[in-house]
């Protein structure tokens, strides 16, 4: 598990069927094994190289997320160390298990922030967004700003920290961000709607809905 608390910067860069991430001098020493989110995505150390280490991808998560672009271009990449028992939870829990693109449609520079506005490409996460709600975005703690389309667009704010500290800055209009929903959202909604216990319609639901929750005593 990471906190989304971004603690380096690097480069990734392809090599016939893994990838090669250098900058983690500021959380060495790292051993085999090891999980190291970049971007958002949680990779295993397979072997040490440098000030970083290879990684083994799979085709999958080249194709789910920007790791497989960015890394034939030579990209920047956020990079955190998974928690340890001790570790404050200064972000959210993030699991480093992307959900799905997102594309940044959206760059507003304010007096003493940034606004970045973003649009899932699965429409379908959209409900686990909500104001205020917590969102990694290539592997960073932020927290929704406002939402529309049922949370299909949104946006987040980001301070001038955040902002010159990760790879946020590079990004422009168009570009493609690695998004992962609060796991809390998720199990509370696996929680609500439980299982089908009768043969009454409102229990055998798939969404959740204002009449679902009614009949279940949420008035």
């Amino acid at each position: 598990m990471f906190t989304g608390l971004v603690q380096s910067v690097g480069t990734i860069q392809r090599r016939s069927g893994s990838v090669v991430v250098t900058g983690c001098t500021p959380f060495a020493p790292l051993l085999l094994g090891d999980s190291i989110a970049v971007d958002g995505v949680c990779l295993t150390v397979a072997e040490l190289v440098g000030d970083g280490f290879r990684a083994d991808v799979s085709e999958e998560t080249l194709h789910r997320t920007t790791l497989g672009r960015k890394s034939e271009l030579g990209g920047i990449v956020n990079l955190e160390p998974a928690l340890c028992f001790s570790d404050r939870l200064g972000g959210h829990l993030v699991s480093g298990h992307v959900d799905a693109p997102g594309k940044v449609i959206g760059l507003e520079t304010l007096p003493q922030s940034w606004r970045l506005k973003i649009r899932w490409q699965e429409p379908r996460f959209g409900r686990y967004v909500c104001e205020k709600a917590s969102i990694a975005v290539d592997g960073i703690s932020l927290t929704v700003a406002d939402c529309s389309d049922e949370g299909v667009t949104f946006s987040v704010a980001v301070i001038s920290h955040t902002w010159n500290s990760t790879s946020l800055q590079k990004l422009i209009v168009g570009d493609q961000v690695n998004l992962e929903v609060d796991q809390l959202a998720r199990y509370a909604e696996l929680l609500l709607k439980g299982k089908a216990s009768n043969d009454n319609p409102l229990t055998k639901e798939t969404d959740l809905s204002a009449a679902w929750l009614a009949f279940h005593g949420w008035s």
